[in-house]
């Protein structure tokens, strides 16, 4: 398969453009975005036809989670210990499926993904392995999946990155479809999710969001290219003091090679503002 470089993503779609506009019959349009790559430096990335990046890996560490916003999605690891189902909706690069399956032995890993190209490039061009007893990925929308009732209650940790060719916004993003994202979720359970912060998606996604999950929401500062990664909790009240999540940090770091001490940096300058203790 031949790589795309960024510049030719963007004059491809051009010409396609152009030739559409000229052409004098009606043009059929594809249900999903063209699947595209590029390379620069040793990192391959993921594109849906655009400049946008949709997902990253080093050839050199092929295991590793690249993009730091990815990275800040496993920042469920600072507060939930040996989850027995973890689920990626919205599979990219398959970066984080396939690390949560190899790092979490124990742990049943499903990702959902409605378009086959991306299944077929995370699994030719970013090294996800095949499905085996522990990990799935199945071709289904992920409203399908989170509405479903067989799977209320089922999943530990909900990690949500659900964004069209243009970054735009996430593809769902109703009230509806956060609540039933919580449904999902097991007692204590845990999701993340990349929004767009400086897009004007943000401040609907981020009220929603906390509307669905009781306000019991904490944030990241904006990373590269706008992206925010937001934590919502599920369950009991958790009360902890920053000093013990500090301390699970540097396991978390010892154990998985994430930059977990500087989340925890990040998430107190964020969200903060209650002293030493965090509550939420």
């Amino acid at each position: 398969m031949t790589l795309i470089k960024r510049k030719s993503i963007e004059a491809e779609a051009f010409v396609a453009d152009d030739r559409a506009a000229r052409s004098p019959r009606p043009t059929y349009k594809p249900r999903f975005a063209p699947v595209t790559f590029s390379e620069i430096g040793g990192v391959r990335y993921l594109h849906f036809g655009t400049e946008w990046v949709q997902g990253a890996m080093r050839l050199s560490k092929p295991d590793r989670i690249e993009l730091e916003y990815a990275q800040q999605m496993m920042a469920w690891l600072l507060f939930m210990r040996a989850p027995k189902h973890v689920v990626q909706l919205g599979l990219g690069t398959g970066s984080i499926t396939k690390f949560s399956a190899k790092q979490f032995p124990r742990t049943q890993v499903t990702a959902v993904e409605l378009n086959p190209a991306v299944v077929v490039a995370a699994r030719t061009m970013f090294d996800l392995p095949s499905d085996s007893r522990r990990l799935k990925v199945l071709e289904v929308d992920a409203w399908d999946y989170v509405t479903d009732t067989a799977n209320h209650g089922a999943v530990d940790v909900l990690q949500i990155d659900l964004y069209d060719a243009t970054a735009r916004g996430p593809v769902h993003d109703t009230p509806a479809f956060y609540k039933a994202c919580r449904a999902t979720l097991r007692e204590p359970g845990m999701l993340t999710m990349n929004l767009f912060g400086d897009h004007d998606s943000y401040p609907k996604n981020i009220r929603r969001l906390r509307q669905a999950f009781d306000n019991r929401v904490i944030e990241f500062p904006e990373v590269h290219d706008g992206n925010v990664i937001v934590l919502a909790f599920n369950g009991p009240l958790l009360s902890v003091e920053w000093k013990d999540v500090e301390a699970r940090a540097k396991v978390v770091e010892a154990a998985t090679g994430l930059p977990a001490k500087r989340w925890v940096k990040q998430l107190r300058e964020k969200n903060g503002d209650g002293g030493p203790v965090l509550t939420v």
